[in-house]
């Protein structure tokens, strides 16, 4: 795995101090984590990062499909429009599906940060929906894969004022509209964020929502299922700029019992049984290598119990574990993740979490750092993330 660090360039260098850039490339795929670290002018950091994504993903030959920006929801339009510009000066399409999330940084207001998976592949198109792009779709080895992004119940013939349980209701069924439209269906959703305003007032909610069209799709666990069908998920607090109760980004797979497989825990319960479909995670393979997707994890063991209360150094020290062991299951560890979301309850925490990478090794851990309520109120701080590991050759 190569890792092309901090400072190339001399946009870059202008940024050194409060800006982390890190791209991780295996074979036909990289990610692009950019963040902030310090308080700095949205549109001027917005204009730097792109333009050294830009440069990136021009020199290399890569195309993004997933792409997810982190900032507080007063700055978009500063942030897309320095995005446009940077882009339409290295001939890269600004129109492009993009998700923007509120997510404040610790210091404030302003660009938190913005994460990019982009590929090299046999195949790459746009996804539209009702004349808009949505999502990409690409063929590697293969394989087709699907990204929908920021899929909301709204369009142009939803009512106004919906429950948030309704909205929640249609944007899942939004998507799988979407899906089988380009030849899928919700059984080949390998992984799913969903970013839900006021998340304490409405997860019980959304969680039952989720379950009864799961059901429907047939990929809610049974009684006797040994087979786990559900994908790797994030549900974290997020506001869109749309001002909808719910959002959503989802990758698929063709066919995807050829080529995926999900992941149970053997230090966590699984989410399921408690009352979340997900699973803790998934495994894509593609030739030679595989994309882990960690579904948001937080210091729960294994009874569905909220580990050490009021307790940031300890809730991160026991997250990172329990991620450690998941990777384990295929080989990897935390030094292969090559993305990463991590959401702190309180600004200060994030200080925390900085120092503790430090102290384990990884301090070029490539993640966007925001402050977002969690699931449950005691718990202080969830991470998710994608690493990419070197399999073999497929038989």
């Amino acid at each position: 795995m190569q890792r092309i660090d901090d400072g190339i360039s001399s946009v870059i260098q202008r940024l050194l101090g409060h800006i982390s850039f890190h791209v991780t490339e295996e074979e036909d795929r990289a990610f692009i984590v950019a963040s902030t670290k310090c308080p700095a002018d949205a549109r001027e950091t917005a204009s730097l990062l792109y333009t050294k994504i830009a440069e990136v993903l021009s020199e290399r030959g890569l195309v993004g499909v997933h792409e997810r920006i982190f900032g507080s929801l007063s700055v978009e339009h500063e942030v897309l429009s320095a995005r446009r510009q940077a882009f339409t000066s290295f001939g890269i399409s600004p129109e492009n599906p993009v998700t923007y999330i509120e997510g404040n940084s610790p210091w404030g207001k302003g660009l938190a940060g913005v994460i990019i998976h982009a590929v090299k592949a046999d195949e790459i198109w746009t996804v539209m929906d009702s004349g808009l792009p949505c999502g990409r779709g690409w063929r590697l080895n293969g394989v087709t894969h699907l990204v929908l992004q920021n899929i909301q119940a709204f369009d142009s013939r939803t009512p106004d004022h919906i429950s948030q349980s309704l909205q929640a209701r249609l944007m899942i069924e939004h998507a799988e509209w979407i899906l089988r439209g380009n030849g899928f269906s919700y059984k080949d959703v390998v992984r799913t964020w969903f970013y839900l305003s006021d998340i304490l007032g409405w997860y019980a909610a959304f969680n039952k929502v989720r379950n009864e069209k799961y059901g429907e799709f047939g990929i809610m666990p049974g009684p006797g299922d040994r087979e786990l069908l559900l994908p790797a998920s994030t549900g974290i607090q997020g506001e869109t700029p749309s001002g909808a109760a719910c959002a959503m980004d989802l990758i698929a797979v063709l066919n995807s019992e050829n080529y995926t497989r999900k992941l149970s825990s053997l230090s966590q319960l699984d989410a399921f049984r408690y009352g979340s479909a997900f699973a803790r995670a998934s495994v894509v393979r593609n030739g030679s290598t595989a994309l882990i997707e960690v579904s948001g994890t937080a210091a729960i063991d294994e009874h569905g119990v909220s580990l050490y209360p009021g307790d940031i150094r300890a809730q991160i020290d026991c997250t990172f574990d329990k991620i450690d062991s998941l990777l384990k299951q295929e080989g990897a560890g935390l030094v292969d993740i090559c993305s990463a979301t991590v959401f702190v309850k309180r600004p200060e925490y994030a200080e925390v979490f900085w120092k503790i990478v430090t102290d384990r090794g990884i301090e070029k851990f490539p993640a966007v750092c925001l402050v977002a309520d969690v699931c449950r109120e005691e718990l202080l701080f969830e991470i998710d993330g994608e690493a990419v590991v070197r399999k073999g050759l497929e038989e």
